[in-house]
């Protein structure tokens, strides 16, 4: 009788002990992500930032190419309304404020690019110190925004793995830890870096 009454309490007190460790691990993988996230966010606002300088100095060697340089403003602008609106709930970001932010950068990663490929057909732009070094901070930029998105997509990964894991899944459940979208771009045009050349 007594054994029997240890033993439950014992299994009990494991169980209990696991809850634990399982809820502590989500709390830590939920604050993974969303600090993943923040780093994110900043990368594209860094990219944000650099644009108007960068259309800036463009501007005045490419008067035929005002088209190009209004696109890049408009893209600008939903690209950093939309990282608002996905970074408006103050934690995370969900499915639903993703899929804009999402959109606006894969719309607005090719402008670039093309306004890149336009700046090559003139030669002064390119001897140009400022326009060189705006050309290698998007560049960097570029890279860092990608060791970002890879960031964060890992952390995603983590915490939905042990969302779905069972026996893991009955705390997510139970504690309403919600899924986490992952940062996924369309194709590999997308994907892409703009074409930057120094």
């Amino acid at each position: 009788m007594w054994l029997a009454l240890y033993i439950s309490l014992g299994v009990l007190f494991l169980v209990l002990v696991w809850g634990v460790i399982t809820f502590n691990r989500f709390v830590a993988l939920r604050r993974h992500v969303d600090e993943a996230w923040s780093g994110v966010l900043v990368q594209l606002k860094r990219r944000h930032d650099l644009i108007p300088n960068l259309v800036e100095t463009v501007k005045r060697y490419l008067e035929h190419e005002k088209g190009t340089l209004t696109e890049i403003t408009a893209l600008r602008g939903a690209a950093v309304n939309a990282a608002r609106d996905a970074s408006a709930g103050g934690r995370g970001v969900s499915g639903a404020a993703l899929g804009p932010l999402v959109a606006a950068e894969q719309a607005l990663a090719p402008a670039l690019g093309r306004l890149m490929l336009v700046a090559e057909k003139y030669p002064d732009l390119k001897a140009s110190d400022n326009f060189s070094y705006l050309q290698s901070s998007l560049s960097e930029l570029e890279d860092q925004i990608q060791m970002a998105r890879r960031y964060y997509n890992g952390t995603v990964r983590d915490y939905t793995v042990l969302r779905e894991s069972f026996p893991s899944l009955i705390i997510a459940s139970v504690f309403k830890f919600e899924p986490r979208p992952f940062f996924e771009l369309e194709g590999e045009a997308e994907a892409a870096a703009p074409a930057v050349s120094i």
